[in-house]
């Protein structure tokens, strides 16, 4: 049985990707790695090959044309991920603002202590944030707030982007009925194993600002947040929440269930 398997979406990534691929496999959990990259023409995917010769079985490559979006990479790391039989599957950038050590927690999290969503959290213990501009702080906690204010979700972090799903979440979340790509594809997952009745766990990390590389972050990015919390919660009146409760196979377009939540 496949047990954990790390999705790392790469667009113009050759300074980080094999030094992040390298410390994930360090790791003393034999986490898999899967790296969605979207047409980097730096080459991050050449990088990428030639290191799964050295780690065969372990190392896995999914190459799309084009930037399509983060929303939509992980989308099809997650169906690769159920494709294969991973039981927990995980989110992380490959910039190393996220550190691989947090692997673990978010994986004792959900195998051990029985949590299906597993969220690695920068504000669930004050403010852990290094390296970043107070302003971008200031727009990142402030907008953890708004969407808790619009949905009445109690995380801390809505935004945060490093987590660990079971895979009964990801069978339960239509996941080709995600609307959204950038930070809002964050909060909507989030949402939607909230409003699946969830058991999710907020992880204390220590996010760290990248060092390599160039952000991908934009204004356009902020503003599909902004607008699209308030479709999301909106669109939520008008549908019902029902999950299965089984650990049988459920194709990841579908959520239908016996169990009625929220």
């Amino acid at each position: 049985m496949n047990e954990g398997l790390v999705l790392i979406p790469t667009y113009n990534e050759r300074e980080n990707a094999e030094l992040i691929i390298r410390k994930v496999f360090s790791l003393p959990m034999a986490f898999n790695v899967l790296i969605i990259d979207d047409g980097s023409p730096d080459g991050t995917a050449n990088i990428v090959r030639a290191l799964m010769t050295e780690f065969p079985g372990r190392l896995f490559l999914e190459e799309r044309k084009g930037k399509l979006g983060l929303g939509t990479a992980y989308i099809h790391g997650f169906k690769w991920a159920l494709a294969h039989g991973y039981q927990y599957v995980f989110e992380m950038d490959a910039d190393f603002s996220h550190n691989p050590d947090d692997l673990v927690k978010l994986y004792d999290a959900c195998a051990r202590q029985g949590y299906d969503l597993a969220i690695g959290s920068r504000y669930i213990q004050g403010v852990n944030v290094v390296n970043w501009p107070m302003d971008r702080v200031l727009m990142s906690w402030f907008a953890s707030a708004y969407v808790r204010f619009i949905t009445s979700m109690p995380i801390m972090d809505a935004t945060a982007g490093f987590k660990c799903y079971t895979a009964r979440v990801l069978r339960t979340i239509p996941l080709d009925q995600i609307r959204f790509v950038g930070y809002a594809f964050q909060i909507e997952m989030k949402w939607l194993a909230y409003k699946y009745g969830f058991r999710i766990k907020e992880v204390p990390i220590i996010f760290t600002d990248r060092t390599r590389g160039t952000s991908k972050m934009s204004k356009g990015i902020f503003q599909e947040a902004f607008f699209g919390v308030i479709k999301m919660r909106i669109s939520s009146w008008f549908r019902r929440f029902e999950r299965v409760d089984s650990s049988a196979p459920v194709p990841a377009t579908v959520a239908t269930s016996t169990t009625k939540t929220r």
